[in-house]
């Protein structure tokens, strides 16, 4: 059976279908829109797990959800392609940058936004967070200086996770050509044959 994605336009689901059309595995895709006033998720996507947020797969007779564990069953799945390189360094840095995409970079960008939407009383708070926000910015440019991809010379799937925060970074974290390592790797991301099936599959996607 196809593996069945549920995917939220804008969303992180992106990913997953990145992932999938690198691996070649067929899928299926369930499209739910955003609320074009609250920008949340559809009711419709509860039905599918209480929490209402996508991704959500199924495969295998499971339900999975949050991008970073499915990756990862997808990834042993398929044999371990894209997976941790070989070497002991790039196998710590995959695991790193695999679970840093959410844990460390998504919430200074989710700060930044629920700043943003609080208008004036908000702008106290936006110089604060913009410099978490650059720190993480600074060192993931360090980083990217002295390899091609986050977890050495070959590309994985630390380097899917890694595309969404950069991606919503570019649009509203304030990372441009001051940068010019992170916004080398997401050209090189987004020239990707599978990153483009996956935007033709997934529809309209703002941060590509």
């Amino acid at each position: 059976m196809a593996i069945i994605v549920h995917h939220l336009n804008n969303s992180r689901s992106q990913r997953i279908l990145w992932l999938l059309e690198e691996l070649g595995e067929p899928y299926d895709v369930r499209r739910y829109e955003r609320d074009r006033k609250t920008m949340r998720a559809p009711a419709s996507l509860r039905a599918i797990h209480p929490l209402g947020r996508s991704p959500v797969v199924e495969v295998d007779g499971h339900r999975l959800i949050e991008t970073g564990a499915i990756m990862d069953y997808l990834v042993a799945r398929a044999g371990h392609r894209f997976g941790p390189p070989a070497d002991a360094q790039g196998a710590i840095l995959y695991r790193q940058f695999l679970h840093y995409a959410e844990g460390s970079m998504m919430p200074p960008l989710l700060a930044l936004l629920v700043v943003n939407k609080l208008g004036l009383l908000g702008r106290p708070a936006r110089p604060t967070v913009q410099r978490m926000l650059d720190d993480h910015l600074d060192w993931l440019e360090s980083e990217l200086a002295s390899r091609r991809y986050f977890a050495g010379d070959a590309f994985t799937a630390a380097d899917m996770m890694m595309s969404f925060p950069l991606e919503a970074s570019r649009a509203r974290g304030g990372l441009d050509s001051r940068r010019p390592h992170l916004i080398r790797w997401l050209e090189d991301m987004h020239a990707r044959p599978a990153y483009q099936a996956a935007l033709q599959t997934g529809g309209h996607y703002a941060y590509a």
